[in-house]
């Protein structure tokens, strides 16, 4: 470690992100010192900006910087289609693939008896609203191949049962895997071939 608590602090916070434990945590922070003018203050200054304007889409849950995101402010968009993602990472996923024109929704998680997380602490009850308020014709379970993910698609298509077209996402997704870690040809496979619930 260092010999000044900042730049410990800041290894400390960077250990707490995904992907990186202590020493990659203090490679990126040397890095980010030794490049300061080109990183570092630009990151900085990113960081600061992002932390004033992000926000939760209002609709769906993506996040961006307004309340309302650019997906579901598209008029492009197929309006009929939703796609259901556990999460925002999910849903950027779905996005970089390219294929999905229609709109989406976030659950912000999967149901979870271990974890005590029911129907209410996500967003279904917002779900069944939008498939009424919005004439959705087609929910897609775009749901990670995990046993709560799957408990969490069951449980949705018992919700939405004769009032939408209910599919899943097809081959392609392993079980066990999540989307985030899926290329963009495996999602695009496994959407094309998504089949009825």
């Amino acid at each position: 470690m260092s010999s000044n608590s900042d730049i410990d602090n800041l290894i400390d916070l960077m250990a707490k992100l995904p992907g990186l434990g202590p020493r990659s945590a203090r490679r990126a922070v040397l890095h980010l010192i030794r490049k300061r003018a080109l990183l570092l203050t630009p990151l900085s200054d990113a960081m600061q900006q992002v932390a004033a304007t992000a926000r939760e889409c209002l609709n769906c849950g993506n996040i961006g910087t307004t309340d309302i995101c650019d997906i579901c402010d598209s008029e492009a968009r197929a309006t009929g289609e939703l796609c259901v993602v556990e999460d925002v990472a999910d849903l950027w996923a779905m996005e970089r693939a390219g294929v999905f024109k229609g709109r989406y929704h976030v659950l912000g998680g999967t149901l979870s008896a271990l974890d005590g997380v029911g129907p209410d602490d996500l967003r279904i009850p917002r779900l069944k609203d939008r498939v009424t308020a919005e004439g959705i014709t087609e929910v897609i379970l775009a749901l990670n191949a995990t046993v709560d993910g799957q408990t969490t698609a069951h449980y949705i298509a018992d919700q939405l049962e004769g009032q939408v077209r209910l599919t899943s996402l097809a081959q392609g997704v392993p079980i066990g895997g999540e989307l985030d870690y899926l290329d963009d040809g495996t999602i695009t496979a496994a959407l094309r071939a998504r089949k009825e619930v």
